[in-house]
C-alpha cells in the first residue's frame, strides 16, 4: 500500500482551536524562505498574497512538528492538539 492510501485511512477529530500559531509579524519581517511552504508533508501551508501572510489550514495536521523545526525565525508555535483531538493513524 503506498503512502497516499495510507495517510486516507487516518482519521482527524479537528478542535476548534488551532494548535498551530503563526505570529505573522516575525514571519514578515524575518522570514524570506518560507520553508514551512515546502516542508509540511500534508501541505497545509499557503501564501495569501493580499493578506501578504502564511495561512495554515490545522485540521489535516499529521503532528510531526517538522514546520517548528523548519522555521529557523521563530515565527510557528506548534503544541500537540489538546486531548482527545488530532489525528489517529489507523495503519502504522
Amino acid at each position: 500500500m503506498d503512502l497516499d492510501r495510507k495517510l486516507a485511512l487516518d482519521a482527524f477529530k479537528t478542535d476548534s482551536k488551532s494548535h498551530i500559531l503563526i505570529r505573522h509579524e516575525l514571519c514578515r519581517s524575518r522570514c524570506t524562505r518560507r520553508y514551512c511552504l515546502y516542508v509540511c508533508p500534508a501541505g497545509l501551508y499557503r501564501y495569501d498574497e493580499q493578506r501578504d501572510e502564511i495561512q495554515v489550514e490545522y485540521a489535516g495536521c499529521l503532528e510531526c512538528g517538522t514546520c517548528r523545526v523548519a522555521c529557523d525565525k521563530g515565527a510557528i508555535e506548534w503544541s500537540y492538539p489538546r486531548g482527545a483531538y488530532g489525528v489517529q493513524y489507523r495503519y502504522g
